[in-house]
Protein backbone atom coordinates (compact mmCIF):
# COMPACT_ATOMS: atom_id res chain seq x y z
CA UNK A 1 0.00 0.00 0.00
CA UNK A 2 1.77 3.28 -1.20
CA UNK A 3 -0.35 6.34 -0.01
CA UNK A 4 1.53 9.58 0.34
CA UNK A 5 1.39 11.18 3.66
CA UNK A 6 0.50 15.37 3.19
CA UNK A 7 0.23 16.40 6.79
CA UNK A 8 1.39 19.80 7.25
CA UNK A 9 1.03 20.20 11.40
CA UNK A 10 2.75 17.06 12.78
CA UNK A 11 6.66 18.53 13.05
CA UNK A 12 5.99 21.74 11.83
CA UNK A 13 7.45 23.33 14.70
CA UNK A 14 5.01 26.18 16.67
CA UNK A 15 1.54 25.42 16.94
CA UNK A 16 -0.88 28.28 15.70
CA UNK A 17 -3.91 27.27 17.62
CA UNK A 18 -7.66 27.69 15.93
CA UNK A 19 -9.90 30.87 16.85
CA UNK A 20 -13.02 29.51 15.49
CA UNK A 21 -14.06 25.97 13.98
CA UNK A 22 -12.23 24.19 11.63
CA UNK A 23 -12.72 21.27 10.36
CA UNK A 24 -10.67 21.94 7.48
CA UNK A 25 -7.91 21.19 9.55
CA UNK A 26 -8.26 17.68 10.23
CA UNK A 27 -5.58 15.03 8.95
CA UNK A 28 -5.44 11.81 7.96
CA UNK A 29 -2.63 9.13 7.90
CA UNK A 30 -2.65 5.66 5.46
CA UNK A 31 -4.09 2.38 8.10
CA UNK A 32 -1.26 -0.22 7.61
CA UNK A 33 -3.83 -3.12 8.85
CA UNK A 34 -6.73 -2.31 6.24
CA UNK A 35 -7.67 -6.04 6.15
CA UNK A 36 -8.05 -6.13 10.06
CA UNK A 37 -11.15 -4.63 11.88
CA UNK A 38 -10.06 -3.17 14.81
CA UNK A 39 -10.78 -0.23 16.88
CA UNK A 40 -9.36 2.90 17.84
CA UNK A 41 -10.50 4.95 20.84
CA UNK A 42 -9.74 8.47 21.13
CA UNK A 43 -10.09 10.02 24.96
CA UNK A 44 -10.43 14.04 24.30
CA UNK A 45 -10.60 15.09 28.32
CA UNK A 46 -11.05 18.33 27.59
CA UNK A 47 -13.27 19.91 25.23
CA UNK A 48 -15.17 23.13 25.45
CA UNK A 49 -17.54 24.77 23.31
CA UNK A 50 -19.77 27.82 23.85
CA UNK A 51 -23.69 27.68 24.78
CA UNK A 52 -25.26 28.77 21.45
CA UNK A 53 -27.63 30.59 23.80
CA UNK A 54 -25.98 32.04 26.55
CA UNK A 55 -22.32 32.07 25.42
CA UNK A 56 -21.27 30.42 28.64
CA UNK A 57 -18.48 27.73 27.94
CA UNK A 58 -19.67 24.45 28.28
CA UNK A 59 -16.82 21.86 29.29
CA UNK A 60 -17.26 18.02 28.68
CA UNK A 61 -15.35 15.02 27.73
CA UNK A 62 -15.10 13.92 23.96
CA UNK A 63 -14.64 9.90 23.44
CA UNK A 64 -14.32 8.63 19.93
CA UNK A 65 -14.29 5.51 19.07
CA UNK A 66 -13.88 3.66 15.28
CA UNK A 67 -13.10 0.83 13.03
CA UNK A 68 -10.91 2.30 10.17
CA UNK A 69 -11.05 1.75 6.80
CA UNK A 70 -8.39 2.87 4.87
CA UNK A 71 -7.29 5.66 6.74
CA UNK A 72 -6.47 6.62 10.53
CA UNK A 73 -7.26 10.48 11.79
CA UNK A 74 -3.18 12.15 12.80
CA UNK A 75 -3.73 13.08 16.37
CA UNK A 76 -1.97 16.18 16.21
CA UNK A 77 -4.78 17.85 13.89
CA UNK A 78 -7.59 16.22 16.17
CA UNK A 79 -6.44 18.31 19.03
CA UNK A 80 -6.21 21.11 17.40
CA UNK A 81 -9.82 20.47 15.18
CA UNK A 82 -10.81 19.67 18.63
CA UNK A 83 -9.84 22.91 20.05
CA UNK A 84 -11.61 24.72 17.49
CA UNK A 85 -14.83 24.32 18.87
CA UNK A 86 -13.54 26.79 21.85
CA UNK A 87 -15.23 29.62 20.46
CA UNK A 88 -17.76 27.56 18.92
CA UNK A 89 -21.44 27.80 19.69
CA UNK A 90 -23.21 24.39 19.68
CA UNK A 91 -25.68 22.67 21.39
CA UNK A 92 -23.69 19.38 22.96
CA UNK A 93 -26.19 17.00 20.74
CA UNK A 94 -24.76 19.29 17.78
CA UNK A 95 -21.21 19.13 18.90
CA UNK A 96 -20.88 15.44 18.62
CA UNK A 97 -22.68 15.30 15.23
CA UNK A 98 -20.66 17.66 13.72
CA UNK A 99 -17.61 15.71 14.94
CA UNK A 100 -18.75 12.48 13.73
CA UNK A 101 -19.85 13.76 10.23
CA UNK A 102 -16.52 15.68 9.94
CA UNK A 103 -14.51 12.80 11.21
CA UNK A 104 -17.03 10.12 8.38
CA UNK A 105 -16.18 12.90 5.70
CA UNK A 106 -12.50 12.46 6.16
CA UNK A 107 -11.91 8.74 7.17
CA UNK A 108 -14.64 6.94 5.32
CA UNK A 109 -14.63 4.48 8.81
CA UNK A 110 -16.39 1.19 8.84
CA UNK A 111 -18.03 1.82 12.03
CA UNK A 112 -17.57 5.68 14.22
CA UNK A 113 -19.12 6.53 17.42
CA UNK A 114 -18.89 10.13 19.15
CA UNK A 115 -19.66 9.73 22.62
CA UNK A 116 -19.91 13.31 24.71
CA UNK A 117 -19.88 13.27 28.23
CA UNK A 118 -20.74 16.94 28.98
CA UNK A 119 -20.69 18.54 32.81
CA UNK A 120 -24.39 19.28 34.51
CA UNK A 121 -25.58 22.38 33.83
CA UNK A 122 -28.48 23.33 35.81
CA UNK A 123 -28.15 19.94 37.40
CA UNK A 124 -28.24 17.78 34.70
CA UNK A 125 -25.72 16.37 32.27
CA UNK A 126 -25.94 15.60 29.01
CA UNK A 127 -24.37 12.51 26.86
CA UNK A 128 -25.08 12.20 23.50
CA UNK A 129 -24.38 9.95 21.16
CA UNK A 130 -24.03 9.45 17.34
CA UNK A 131 -23.36 6.65 15.25
CA UNK A 132 -22.73 5.59 11.70
CA UNK A 133 -21.82 2.31 10.49
CA UNK A 134 -21.48 0.49 7.23
CA UNK A 135 -23.78 -2.43 6.19
CA UNK A 136 -21.14 -4.75 7.47
CA UNK A 137 -20.56 -3.29 11.01
CA UNK A 138 -24.28 -2.09 11.59
CA UNK A 139 -24.00 -4.53 14.65
CA UNK A 140 -21.60 -2.21 16.57
CA UNK A 141 -24.03 0.95 15.73
CA UNK A 142 -26.62 -0.93 17.68
CA UNK A 143 -24.79 -2.33 19.84
CA UNK A 144 -23.69 1.47 20.81
CA UNK A 145 -27.09 2.89 20.65
CA UNK A 146 -28.75 0.41 22.75
CA UNK A 147 -25.98 0.86 25.50
CA UNK A 148 -24.00 -2.64 25.08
Amino acid sequence: MSKELNLTLLGSGATDYPTEYTPTILERIPNSHTTDDYLVELDCPEFTSLCPITNQPDFGKIVIKYIPGDWLVESKSLKLYMFSFRSHGEFHENCVNVIKNDLQELLHTKFIEVKGYFNPRGGISIIPTAVYADEAHKRFADNSLMGK
